[in-house]
């Protein structure tokens, strides 16, 4: 899956995948793309932010309400329908890549007579 003809990156994904269960602020972002991607993608604020902006810019999260806490603003994100599509693609292209690497019968079918022996 792209944003604006890149392929998604690890943060986008699992921002992306964070947000499926509904909407939330920044700081549980943080926390549960920790959570999902086993801690592999730990994200500070800015480049949170950074991720998100990206994503809204591509149609795929939106601010859905703001709030003031302790004088700051507190925004909460949401997926939009695309990016909702967007990240089940991409979970099923990434289910389908993994299938060839971990599953010989698929990836001799995949290949075909096109294999090439190891010399």
């Amino acid at each position: 899956m792209t944003i604006q003809g890149a392929v998604l990156r690890a943060p986008s994904y699992f921002v992306l995948a964070a947000l499926l269960d509904g909407p939330l602020h920044g700081y549980v972002i943080i926390k549960r793309v920790e959570a999902l991607s086993d801690e592999a993608v730990r994200l500070a604020a800015g480049s949170l932010y950074a991720v998100l902006d990206r994503l809204a810019e591509a149609g795929l999260v939106e601010v859905v309400s703001e709030e003031i806490v302790n004088g700051r603003a507190r925004r909460y994100y949401a997926l939009t329908p695309d990016g909702e599509d967007t990240v089940r693609a991409e979970a099923a292209r990434l289910a389908a890549a993994a299938d060839i690497v971990t599953n010989q019968a698929l990836r001799r079918r995949v290949l075909g007579t096109t294999a090439v022996r190891p010399a």
